[in-house]
């Protein structure tokens, strides 16, 4: 792995200013239609005629799509190169909140999420190779966690979006996203030009693809992700829902919930960078094992919360998923684009996220059954704690974290 290019001259061109804001801005507007989508979820279930389970099934939409296009879209950003991805990557996602906009029955609805998750697919592997090409690896953890901010900043603005549904209507809400979309978009215009994927890797993306699944040490740390998702997706999906039915909290205290969580994985995202960069030498594996430890008992703890002081029990725990469970996909990040040649960055992203995408398909409606059928949120959450547990077994155990390159 060479070191950064300089950058040739402008704004856009400097790795830490330019580049690095319009990798963040993806991951904003990417967040933003969906977190909009569980933010609002009342409004939406109330619209719509939905139960618990039926909404669980707009996250299976979602991570459907991203892990049936999570591969080729690994082997797209290795053969076209970061900034031409990025282009595709938003064309494809204004599409989702655009038709989801018109929705008025749930095939409608699913359709449209399953858009969203089209595009989104392509951006962590195009986002995660430019990180690894323009930063170099004593860097690499804190931009991967300044890049990968943006996942909680579109949290928040969707926490917005939720406040605003108790006045504004839902659909018109979403035709604010897609052009925030569609700004986004036009400002990774300017990464087109930068230099593109050496020869070495504009080969067969199949064949990048067949490269990495042989790495059963990779396969592991797949699996791994796809649990931890489980659990992160499930907290987001149905922390409204369940603060306003278990603990009777108000519309605009759920949403705050969400926000709270969302402000503090945004500086935790960076924090955890610096901290694995500087205090840990490089190393990831033991800090991810140690936050997604700490989230597992905060899962558990969520099936005591009840109306009244209860609700602020809920919040703490909000806050504290945030920083952890909603907090370390930068640091998974970094380690699956490390635990492979340089070459294959973009299809590394790529597999590990179809177990990320399989985990946020399971996941909501396996816990909106569970809500449904057993009668309350506590199964839901010892279901997500138990699959943090041996998620993070697997990555202490049998995960070989490999020497930076």
């Amino acid at each position: 792995m060479t070191a950064p290019e300089p950058p040739p001259g402008g704004a856009a061109d400097n790795p830490w200013t330019g580049r690095l804001a319009r990798l963040v801005m993806t991951h904003v507007v990417g967040t933003v239609s969906i977190v909009s989508v569980l933010t609002m979820a009342p409004a939406i279930t109330r619209d719509l005629g939905l139960g618990a389970a039926e909404f669980g099934f707009f996250l299976t939409a979602y991570y459907a799509a991203q892990a049936i296009c999570s591969l080729p879209a690994g082997g797209l950003v290795d053969r076209l190169g970061v900034g031409w991805a990025l282009v595709v990557c938003h064309a494809l996602m204004l599409l989702g909140p655009l038709l989801l906009s018109q929705a008025n029955d749930l095939p409608t609805a699913l359709a449209a999420l399953a858009l969203t998750g089209v595009g989104y697919s392509i951006s962590n592997p195009a986002t995660a190779r430019g990180v690894f090409e323009w930063f170099p690896p004593a860097r690499r953890a804190t931009a991967m966690g300044i890049k990968q901010v943006g996942v909680p900043l579109g949290g928040i603005l969707a926490a917005g979006n939720g406040a605003l549904s108790a006045f504004y209507s839902w659909k018109l809400l979403l035709l604010g996203v897609v052009a925030l979309i569609v700004v986004s978009g036009l400002m990774c215009l300017s990464l087109v030009r930068l230099p593109g994927v050496s020869a070495r890797g504009r080969g067969n993306p199949l064949a990048n693809i067949g490269d990495v699944v042989k790495d059963w040490n990779h396969n592991r740390f797949v699996v791994v992700n796809g649990l931890y998702n489980f659990g992160q997706i499930n907290f987001y999906t149905f922390l409204v829902l369940f603060l306003r039915e278990a603990a009777a909290a108000s519309q605009p205290l759920a949403s705050l919930a969400v926000g709270i969580a969302q402000a503090a994985s945004a500086v935790a995202r960076i924090g955890w960078g610096v901290v694995s960069d500087k205090l840990f030498g490089g190393r990831r594996k033991a800090l991810v094992v140690a936050m997604n430890g700490v989230a597992a008992a905060a899962f558990a703890a969520m099936i005591v919360v009840a109306p009244g002081p209860g609700a602020w029990l809920g919040l703490a725990l909000a806050l504290l998923l945030g920083v952890t469970v909603a907090s370390a996909a930068p640091l998974l990040q970094t380690l699956s684009v490390e635990a492979t040649e340089a070459r294959l960055a973009g299809s590394a992203v790529g597999v590990n996220m179809l177990g990320t995408h399989i985990g946020g398909m399971i996941g909501p409606p396996m816990f909106g059954l569970a809500v449904d059928q057993l009668g309350g949120y506590g199964a839901g959450w010892g279901l997500s704690a138990a699959a943090m547990v041996l998620g993070t077994l697997i990555l202490a155990l049998w995960f070989k974290e490999r020497t930076k390159a």
